[in-house]
Parts: structure tokens; sequence; C-alpha cells
């Protein structure tokens, strides 16, 4: 896509800000942004339906093209990825099938956002240890069995923040959806996980710099965490709250929705048992539950090592992958020392080699892991 056509795309995105359908459906009908530019002081003539509000705001889109330039100057000064709708080979595919979906994401980060697999996981803000709990076995489930899939959540308080470091300790990737420019990060609190996750995952938004903090563009970011995903969870909810939101979202999206059940006294899991009485959620007590319904190929650390076996490996490297293979968890390099009876000076840069052919990688406590189905 040229720079031009790139400036004409991000400006309809701020001409019609907040209308993404409106957005989506004129670049459809005209073909390209540039289109869009071309006829915008005949708009209602090239484009049926369109309302007078919407045809005046496209008459003064040329105004807009300074804004828009110096977004694309921003994101380039600061390595954002400026992902157009258009961009059949970035732009999260699943999220396309959206009709709502925003012509423009900036994107900071590694991950892949068309990984295999690609699940979100909601909650409240006050969440209850139980449900922090419920978010780390999801992770290490996850990890073990999916290794690779990407954990999407919104970088809130509670059970996002708690998703999104689980998704870190177990060495999945992580991407928070964000309801703001990427010039800041809000919670502030949360800078630290944040910039944790530009390593491992990153952050995404539809939101351009300086953009205030309101509360409509949270529930409005709600449609990319659940657009985004094959599956919402939502872990724990009140009755009322964003989480519920998505995960209306991503049914009127066709995407599974699963909740974990909680005992009818418990006001953090009323919504979620909402949900499962409304036959609007699955009921799931775990991330195996959730793996099962969606039809994801079961691996273990057993099944690692006879699919290693062939793999482009020295005999030290087999032996390193036989007792990683073997152990019930990961494990320091003082362990695989000794097991191995092998110096650690000598070890590591074998650890090293291996993390080069993507068979392990290292988790949080300097410990290794093997990535199950390498």
């Amino acid at each position: 896509m040229s720079d031009q056509e790139l400036l004409y795309t991000i400006a309809l995105t701020l001409v019609l800000r907040g209308h993404s359908r409106s957005q989506r459906a004129l670049l459809e009908a005209l073909g390209s942004a540039s289109a869009v530019y071309e006829n915008r002081k005949d708009a209602s003539s090239v484009f049926e339906g369109i309302s007078t509000r919407a045809t005046e705001a496209l008459a003064g889109m040329p105004s807009f093209m300074k804004a828009a330039e110096e977004e694309l100057a921003y994101a380039r000064a600061h390595n954002i990825k400026v992902l157009a709708i258009q961009d059949t080979d970035h732009y999260p595919t699943r999220l396309r099938s959206c009709e709502d979906a925003p012509l423009i994401l900036y994107y900071l980060g590694n991950a892949d956002l068309n990984a295999d697999h690609v699940v979100s996981i909601v909650g409240t803000r006050r969440c209850t240890e139980r449900g922090r709990d419920l978010c780390k076995a999801m992770a290490h489930d996850i990890a073990q069995r999916a290794s690779g899939t990407l954990v999407v959540s919104g970088l809130a308080y509670g059970i996002d923040i708690t998703a999104h470091r689980a998704a870190l300790d177990n060495g999945l990737p992580t991407v928070a959806v964000l309801a703001h420019g990427l010039d800041e990060i809000y919670p502030s609190a949360h800078r630290q996980t944040a910039i944790e996750m530009l390593k491992q995952g990153g952050l995404l938004t539809e939101f351009t710099t300086h953009t205030p903090i309101d509360r409509l563009n949270f529930l409005q970011r709600n449609r990319i965490v659940a657009g985004m995903a094959d599956a919402t969870v939502v872990v724990e909810s009140p009755a009322r709250g964003g989480s519920l939101n998505t995960a209306r979202l991503a049914t009127d999206y066709h995407r599974e929705v699963f909740a974990f059940p909680g005992r009818p006294s418990d006001v953090n899991s009323e919504g979620c048992n909402a949900l499962i009485r409304r036959n609007a959620a699955t009921l799931i007590t775990s991330a195996s539950d959730m793996m099962d319904d969606l039809g994801w190929t079961t691996a273990t650390k057993a099944d690692a090592q006879q699919s290693l076996l062939f793999a482009d490996l020295t005999a030290d490297e087999q032996r390193i992958v036989d007792v990683l293979a073997a152990a019930e968890t990961d494990m320091a390099l003082a362990e695989l020392s000794a097991q191995l009876n092998i110096p650690s000076t000598k070890l590591m840069p074998m650890m090293v080699a291996l993390e080069m052919k993507d068979v392990v990688r290292t988790m949080a406590g300097a410990r290794y892991h093997l990535r199950v189905g390498s």
C-alpha cells in the first residue's frame, strides 16, 4: 500500500471517528480511501444511504490530512506498525471478518496477530484470589498443550493484568488492546508489564495519540478484544460489567464464549453464571475444557520428545531435550547441569543454541521450558 493511500485511510478514521461501519462501507463501496477522498464532495451521489452529517464531515476531509501525516510520522519514529484493513498479510484476519472492524490499527510488539490459536481472557477489575488462580492455571495448561497461543486482554486491573502476567510467566505471547493511543499507558501502574509485553507480545490500539481516557473508548475497544480471537473466556464478572459486553460481541461475531461458574452467593460470578444459564457461554472448569471444545490438538511433554527426535540436534542437545521432556516442571540451568553431568559453562551455549532453534524458551526465574510440538 502506498503512503498516500495509508494517509487517506488514517484521515478517513479521523473524519468519521467512532463510526467504523460507515468507514468500512465507504471504503468497500468506492474501492479505496483515495477514491473516498476524491469523491468527498459528492459522497451522497456515489454512496447511497450515507447520512447528511457524514456527508458534511467528508467534505472537510482535507483538514484532517495534516493530523494523519503527524500520526504516521509519530508511528514511524517510534517503530509502531500501522496496520490497514487492506493489508491482507499483517492485519488480524479474524478481526477483518467483523463488519465493524477498525480500518487502522497501531501495533507495537512482536507477536503474530494471526497465530494459529488466539484466546481473549477477560473479567472484572475487582477479581478475587480464585479468579487470579484460574487465570494462572489457564495460562499454564494452554502453554503445556498449545504453546504459541496468543493471549489477548485489555491491561486493566484485575483479570486482565493477571491474564497478561500469567501468559508472560508461561512463555505465551500476549497482546493488550488499549483504549487510548500508544503515547501513554493506562493504568500507569501496569507500565512495567506493558514493557515486558513488548518482548513477548505487544500493545494494540485503534486510537491515535493524545486520545483522552474515556469510558466509551473502553467499550469500543472491546470489539477488538472479541473479534481478533477464536474464543473469549470470562473468568469472573459481576452482574454488569465490560467483560459481559465483550462476551456479547464475541457471540455477535460467531465466536465461542466460555465462562467459569461460581457459587450462587459469589457476587463476582453472577455475570458468568448468567451467561451459562442463558446458554450465552459454555461452562468450563479448566483450559482443557475450552481446548477440547475448540479442537485444539493435544500435545504433551512426552509427545515433544518424540517430535524432536529427528530435529537438527547434536547428541548433547538431544540429551537436554530428553531430560526436559521427562521432567515434571521446567528446569533451571543448575538442575540440568547436575542431571546431565555437563558443566554450566558448557551447557549455557547449548541452551542458547536450542533457543535459537526454537526448541526451548527461557521462562520466569531463568528456568527452561521445552516447546511442546516443536
